[in-house]
């Protein structure tokens, strides 16, 4: 397989033959078989999987993430990829391979700047990312879809009819973007969201999420009037001088991760300020710090996000996959590799032997709640989502030989609808026994007021750089 695969990539194998392939792989996996989840299957536990997966985070805030995760069963699917990724593992896949987002839900797109300064709307989540099955990517999309679509009370239909229009689009748009040339495809951007008024409203938050923005909702007023960030433990708190001079002299070698002109741009800016601040909800737990840099005077900050990279929960399956020598920097290429227009101060580190991703932490950035999804604005999420996946996809992997095998009919996107809403079912289960395990005591859960009373009673004496760390 592996070689046929290579050949049907090379430069020159005309388009026909890689969709043809692509074809021929349904007598292997039929297209039907996409929509498979047996409830009675072997798993491994699912509260060990998530327990394996927190062992590296600290330890204080693995209870804030257990607490976020209970909200519903959407909150739990966000912070629960490794336990999705085990599942995924076991199911057919053509063998037909991308880089994959490998936490592609509704939440992991949105808006941020490009380096010219427009906004542009696409995968910005890339955590867990690798070169993987294409496969995989769709079907935890679309799960996603039912599950968001039941968290913002949408009819079950709505969801369903999300989820059939998301695997047309993706079908669709990939098997137009397998006709154009590679340099055609490096410029593709995904526009249809600038049709939509539920975009336009994330787009206007963009608008305003700017660095000056950062400045009032995270800062306040330090000694000779230079601003430096808030404590508001467990969320956002100072650290101890230690920890932020080596966050500092990570940016050295961070910088040499920049291209020239963006080394130029760095250089003008000095940091100021260091900080641990919690984000998200599968991010939870690990090293995450901010720091602040003041550019042409108070009035020109930089924020930058120093956000620990782990492994990808998919590399356990992947054993025939290159070994990953800096988690941070698998982070950043594969984000480059999907995302057409990229955060130009994207880069990595690494700290006191943790791999690191750097990139800016308020820069247009925005996205949409789970909420905003009921009724027309499910379907029309649906159909970009598709669009932007099906543009990561064509960008990294064979379009052709995908989209040979998705063929032009609607047995594929029939049968998402049918895994969607099992595995959907299968996660709410899973919510449920891990509500189960959290009241019984056997995960630890704790909320950010139970935290920061925690914190000042027993924290603040100890100097340590992180809760626990």
């Amino acid at each position: 397989m592996a070689g046929h695969r290579g050949r049907v990539l090379d430069v020159g194998v005309p388009t026909e033959e890689r969709s043809a392939y692509g074809q021929s792989l349904r007598r292997r996996v039929p297209r039907a078989a996409q929509g498979e989840w047996d409830t009675a299957r072997r798993r491994e536990d699912p509260i060990a999987l998530l327990e394996a997966a927190n062992a590296p985070r600290i330890p204080d805030l693995v209870a804030l993430k257990n607490y976020r995760m209970q909200a519903s069963p959407f909150a739990f699917f966000r912070g629960a990829a490794p336990v999705m990724a085990a599942d995924l593992a076991t199911l057919p896949v053509t063998g037909l391979v991308t880089q994959i987002c490998g936490d592609a839900h509704v939440k992991n797109l949105g808006a941020y700047a490009a380096p010219d300064g427009h906004l542009v709307f696409d995968l910005n989540d890339f955590d867990e990312t690798t070169v993987g099955p294409w496969e995989w990517d769709v079907k935890r999309l679309a799960t996603s879809l039912v599950l968001a679509g039941r968290e913002a009370g949408a009819r079950p239909g709505d969801a369903r009819d999300a989820v059939r229009t998301f695997g047309r689009a993706y079908r669709e748009e990939l098997r137009r973007l397998a006709g154009l040339s590679v340099l055609e495809l490096l410029r593709i951007e995904v526009r249809r969201h600038l049709e939509s008024e539920l975009f336009h409203r994330v787009l206007a938050k963009a608008e305003r999420v700017t660095p000056a923005y950062a400045l009032s909702k995270l800062t306040v007023r330090g000694r000779g009037g230079e601003p430096r960030f808030h404590d508001r433990p467990p969320v956002l708190y100072h650290v101890p001088s230690p920890t932020a001079k080596r966050v500092r002299e990570g940016l050295s070698s961070y910088r040499d991760t920049l291209s020239p002109e963006r080394q130029l741009a760095f250089d003008a800016y000095r940091a100021v300020d260091v900080a641990f601040k919690v984000v998200g909800t599968g991010s939870v737990g690990t090293r995450d710090f901010v720091v602040l840099l003041l550019g042409r005077g108070k009035g020109d900050p930089l924020f930058l996000q120093v956000k620990e990279a782990l492994p990808s929960c998919y590399a356990r399956y992947l054993p025939a996959a290159p070994p990953c020598t800096h988690e941070g920097r698998r982070v950043a290429e594969g984000q480059h590799r999907m995302q057409t227009a990229t955060d130009p101060l994207l880069g990595w580190t690494r700290i006191d032997g943790h791999d690191f991703i750097v990139r800016q932490l308020a820069d247009h950035k925005a996205g949409l709640e789970p909420t905003d999804l009921v009724a027309d604005a499910l379907l029309s999420y649906g159909l970009v989502c598709g669009e932007i996946l099906a543009k990561a996809h064509a960008r990294t992997g064979d379009a052709a030989a995908i989209a040979g095998y998705c063929g032009r009919g609607d047995r594929l996107d029939r049968a998402l609808v049918r895994f969607a809403v099992a595995y959907a079912d299968q996660t709410e289960r899973d919510h449920a026994r891990f509500r189960a395990a959290v009241r019984a005591g056997e995960l630890a859960a704790g909320s950010e007021l139970r935290l920061r009373r925690d914190w000042h009673r027993t924290r603040r004496g100890r100097g340590s750089d992180t809760p626990s760390a």
